[in-house]
C-alpha cells in the first residue's frame, strides 16, 4: 500500500515510541544490540525533520541480568530490582551511543506512579519534558524499577511493561502519535495462539467492542497485547493516534511513522482536557465514596456537583485534593474526583450536621473536578 495510506500518522510531530522488552532483547533474554539501534536511527531521523520524539524503553532487566552473570531473568522481586539497578545506567549507555552517533542528545528521565499522582509533579514533569523537546533532547523513559515495584511486580497493578506509563507520557505531552512496538506484527481479531485463522485488524476504533486480547507472545515481558490494548485505548480517546507493531521487523518503526498501513492503528477521537485526563487516569485513587440512586442521577443527568447529602459511605483514608473512586448503590463505578476536604470531615458532613446547620449541603466534589466513567470510556 502506499505510504500516504495513514496520512495521520505521517503528520504528526509528537510522537511517543514505547519499546518492549521482548523487543529490546533476543530469545535468550540477553540485549539485542541491532534493535536497539534501529530505534535510535529511526527515531533520530524524525527528530532531524523537526518532529518531537519521546522513547518510553523496557529492557533495564534484561540488561542488568546478563551484567550480573544470571542464567535466567530472576522472578524474585529484590532481584529483578538488582538487575534493573544495574541494567538501567548500561541501558542508558546504549541509548546515549546510538543518539551521540546521530550528533543528537538523551535525557534519562525516571519515574514512579507517585509522579503521576501528585499533580504538582505531574506538572513539574510535563514542564521538564516540554523543555527537553524544545532543545531537541530525546527523552529515554522508564519507570524506576529500583525503587517502584508495580511494574516488576508479577502480580496487581502495573504499568505493564510500561504500556500505561507510555500511555499517559503521550496524554499528559498532547502527542499526536503512541507506537507501541512489540513482538507481534498486529492485534487480531481473536488471540492467534488459540485460533491460527485469526485475522490481523489493520484500524480500529476505541469506541467499538475490542477484540479477545492474548497474551502478544512468550517472553520476559510483563505487557501482553490486553495491557497494549488498554494503552492504546487510553491514548486514542484523548486525540492522540496509536499503530501497535512489531518491533523484531527490520525497519517496521520507519514504515510507521512514513504512514504505512503496518500493524494496527487505533484511531484517535476527541478527547478530556489535561486537567480530566489526569484525574482520570494518571492518579491513583484514596478512597471511595458510595452515592445513593439519587445522586448518581443529579451527575449524570444535570451536570451536578456531589453533595455530601448524596454520599451513604464513605471508604478510605484520604486527605483534601486527592482523587477518590464514585460508586452507585449498585456497586458500578460511576466516576473520578477531587475531594474538597479529608476523609473524617466528609464522613461528618455525609452522617451528621454542620455547625450551621445546613445538614448534607455541601459539596464533596466540584462538577468540574469530577470525570464520569462514561466520559473517560
Amino acid at each position: 500500500m502506499p505510504a500516504s495510506a495513514r496520512p495521520e500518522i505521517s503528520a504528526a510531530e509528537r510522537i511517543v515510541v514505547k519499546v518492549g522488552t521482548r523487543v529490546l532483547t533476543d530469545p535468550h533474554g540477553r540485549p539485542s544490540l541491532a534493535r536497539l539501534f534501529e530505534v535510535v536511527e529511526a527515531v533520530a531521523r524524525k527528530v532531524q525533520t523537526g518532529c518531537e520524539v519521546l522513547v518510553v524503553t523496557s529492557g533495564a532487566v534484561g540488561v542488568g541480568r546478563e551484567v550480573l552473570g544470571l542464567p535466567e531473568v530472576p522472578t524474585d522481586l529484590v532481584d529483578r530490582q538488582a538487575c534493573a539497578a544495574v541494567g538501567q545506567p548500561k541501558l542508558m549507555q546504549l541509548y546515549q551511543q546510538g543518539f551521540d552517533q546521530k550528533d543528537l542528545g538523551c535525557a534519562q528521565v525516571l519515574l514512579t506512579e507517585a509522579d503521576f499522582d501528585d499533580r504538582t509533579r505531574y506538572l513539574n514533569l510535563r514542564r521538564t519534558l516540554t523543555a527537553l523537546l524544545q532543545r531537541k533532547i530525546v527523552p529515554i523513559i522508564n519507570e524506576n524499577d529500583a525503587v517502584s515495584t508495580e511494574e516488576l511486580a508479577l502480580s496487581g497493578k502495573v504499568f505493564g511493561d510500561n504500556d500505561l506509563l507510555s500511555a499517559l507520557v503521550a496524554t499528559k505531552l498532547d502527542a499526536d502519535l503512541l507506537v507501541l512496538l512489540t513482538d507481534v506484527d498486529a492485534v487480531y481479531e481473536r488471540d492467534p495462539l488459540l485460533d491460527p485463522t485469526a485475522q490481523p485488524i489493520s484500524r480500529l476504533d476505541p469506541d467499538e467492542e475490542g477484540p479477545e486480547a492474548g497474551s502478544g507472545g512468550n517472553g520476559p515481558g510483563r505487557g501482553g497485547m490486553a495491557s497494549k490494548l488498554t494503552a492504546a485505548t487510553i491514548a486514542a480517546r484523548n486525540s492522540c493516534h496509536t499503530v501497535i507493531a512489531s518491533g523484531l521487523v527490520p525497519g517496521m518503526l520507519d514504515r510507521v511513522l512514513t504512514g504505512e498501513a503496518v500493524g494496527t492503528h487505533v484511531v484517535a477521537r476527541p478527547g478530556l482536557a489535561a486537567r480530566k485526563r489526569w484525574i482520570a487516569y494518571a492518579t491513583a485513587t484514596k478512597g471511595r465514596l458510595h452515592l445513593d440512586a439519587g445522586a448518581v442521577r443529579a451527575l449524570r443527568n444535570k451536570g451536578a456537583s456531589l453533595l455530601a447529602a448524596g454520599v451513604n459511605k464513605v471508604d478510605g483514608q484520604f486527605q483534601e485534593g486527592e482523587v477518590v473512586e464514585l460508586f452507585g448503590p449498585d456497586g458500578v463505578l460511576v466516576g473520578r474526583g477531587i475531594v474538597y476536604c479529608d476523609a473524617p470531615t466528609a464522613r461528618r458532613w455525609c452522617v451528621g450536621v454542620r455547625p450551621d446547620g445546613a445538614r448534607g449541603r455541601h459539596a464533596l466534589v466540584h462538577r468540574r473536578d469530577l470525570v464520569l466513567a462514561w466520559e473517560a470510556s
